[in-house]
């Protein structure tokens, strides 16, 4: 019992750690910064419309940007997995 208390313990302080995380990104004029999150799939935007306008350059962007954030939050993420292994 006192394993799985302290696993889940361990298995928040890694979401914090990653979800504390800045991917930031400046491509083509435009800015942007995604924080680290944990998922099963990775986030995409399928359409991005600003006044009336489709914008498919900040679309593009965006995107690259959530795929950066995504695979950097995996790699850090199995990363502190193996500390965690070792812990136990």
């Amino acid at each position: 019992m006192f394993d799985k208390a302290k696993m889940a313990i361990q298995v928040f302080k890694m979401k914090k750690a990653i979800e504390d995380v800045s991917y930031p990104l400046d491509e083509s004029g435009i800015e942007i910064d995604v924080g680290g999150f944990m998922a099963m799939s990775e986030p995409k935007i399928k359409k991005l419309v600003v006044n009336g306008v489709e914008n498919r350059m900040l679309l593009e962007v965006i995107n690259k940007a959530l795929k950066k954030a995504t695979e950097s939050s995996m790699k850090k993420m199995q990363e502190m997995g193996k500390d965690l292994e070792g812990a136990m």
